[in-house]
């Protein structure tokens, strides 16, 4: 291993981590020589420390690759190899915010997650996207496809014959045991424009406006439409004036995986200004899908940090459970419950972990008379796209693992995760398969006034 510097203690050497805006728009960063430079120092510095070998696949890669050569240090390595640790980050982002001790402003500057991303828009400035790759990352243009009620039955059909699932993994390399989400034939955004909306006063408090613009995300407004519904009840439930954001497409996260980062600027550039718009018109703004308020949280501002609308944006945007948390503080919540829930395994996902917001959900469910909590700090393994892809499944499903087994053995009637898609990881890992059910159907239900009734 190289030799490195012993960091120096000096002021400020204890201040909280930071990020630096991506210069994606630059020639410098895909200068391929120098990004495999700056690999090549990263991933010397994770072999000397190696405090992320349990967080996902990109790390045991790495240690692997090293630990094979004759003299165990990185300089034994195959550059090709790089690109294996590349191809397991799925940027959940959990190594920079809970692990790594070398983030800034630490003089070393390690920044693994957006090394990668790097790395992908590089390559796919070279090589483009498999079809897989593009049709899976494409959730909003496939939803609007299947909202046709006789296509999303069709679909639903095919995703549940083997047959068509092995032709599946044998020509796309889409896992024939990966769940994929079904579609409904009537969206959530479509059921709203239909919806009668009573007038709600908003009660404005010191950090809300109690007018709030529901960003319905891909996945729940085509997939799990439930979850937006019980949303917008607990919200109008709650003396919270609420509306749906309109025409909205989809965040970017998926693009932003692969690389695509003209794809992450083509939605911005739709996506931002109504937000904006919505946020001078005295709405805050929520996303049910802890990765879609992420990437209007942190990433995007990173990616355009000119940009005084996605400043704005950001400022604005909450996780649900966050925003209702701030309304109890307030003393605005409503806390006459109609039933408990009893014993909830609730998995934080990753991209809610690193908001540092804390556990709002948890805190918020907790107010719930005879209701306790197993909190599963851990990843599923699901990520996006990468558990449901032929060769990542298996790795996915080890990653998941912990998190399944913790929920068997903790005698909870139900388990739940804020992620829709890491509840269904988790499930799929059962012995006995169950249902997940999202944290805010189950506040729905203390109320009494869930979609759809237990």
């Amino acid at each position: 291993m190289t030799d490195l510097p012993t960091p120096a203690l000096r002021e400020g050497s204890l201040d909280a981590p930071t990020r630096h805006p991506i210069p994606w728009r630059t020639e410098a960063y895909y200068d391929e020589s120098a990004l495999m430079a700056e690999l090549e120092r990263v991933y010397d510095i994770c072999h000397g420390c190696r405090r992320c070998f349990s967080l996902c696949q990109s790390f045991p890669v790495l240690f692997d690759a090293i630990d094979a050569t004759e003299d165990g240090e990185l300089h034994g390595v195959p550059k090709a190899a790089y690109w294996d640790v590349v191809d397991q980050c799925y940027l959940c982002d959990l190594c920079y915010q809970t692990k790594c001790p070398y983030v800034p402003p630490h003089e070393w500057n390690l920044d693994f997650p957006h090394l990668m991303l790097r790395a992908k828009a590089l390559r796919f400035k070279k090589e483009g996207a498999s079809v897989r790759d593009q049709f899976l990352s494409s959730a909003a243009t496939v939803g609007r496809l299947a909202g046709i009620p006789v296509i999303a039955e069709v679909l639903n059909a095919a995703n549940k014959n083997p047959t068509v699932r092995k032709v599946l993994e044998s020509t796309l390399g889409i896992h024939r045991d990966a769940r994929l989400p079904e579609f409904h034939g009537q969206s959530f955004q479509d059921r709203e424009a239909k919806r009668l909306k009573p007038p709600i006063a908003p009660i404005a408090t010191a950090n809300t406006t109690g007018k709030v613009a529901l960003y319905a995300t891909c996945y729940c407004n085509e997939h799990e439409p439930v979850i937006d519904q019980d949303l917008v009840a607990v919200f109008e439930h709650n003396g919270i004036a609420i509306t749906t954001v309109p025409k909205e497409r989809c965040c970017g996260m998926p693009k932003l995986e692969l690389g695509d980062l003209e794809a992450v600027a083509a939605l911005k550039a739709h996506n931002i200004p109504l937000l904006a718009r919505l946020v001078d018109e005295g709405y805050d703004l929520v996303a049910p899908v802890p990765s879609c308020v992420l990437m209007y949280k942190q990433e995007l501002p990173l990616l355009f940090p000119e940009d005084r609308d996605v400043a704005k944006v950001k400022a604005s945007m909450h996780d649900p459970f966050e925003y209702l948390w701030k309304r109890h503080q307030a003393g605005l919540l409503q806390t006459g419950f109609a039933t408990s829930l009893g014993k909830v395994a609730y998995q934080v996902p990753c991209h809610l972990r690193v908001q540092n917001i804390g556990l709002k959900t948890r805190d918020v469910l907790k107010l719930v008379p005879d209701t306790t909590f197993e909190v599963i700090e851990r990843c599923t393994g699901h990520d996006g796209t990468y558990a449901v892809k032929k060769e990542f499944r298996a790795n996915a499903m080890k990653i998941g693992k912990p998190v399944s087994n913790k929920v068997a053995s903790s005698a909870a009637v139900v388990h739940s995760s804020d992620c829709p898609m890491a509840g269904h990881q988790i499930s799929d890992g059962l012995k006995e398969h169950r249902s997940p059910v999202h944290p805010m159907t189950l506040l729905a239900r203390a109320y009494g006034i869930a979609t759809e009734p237990v």
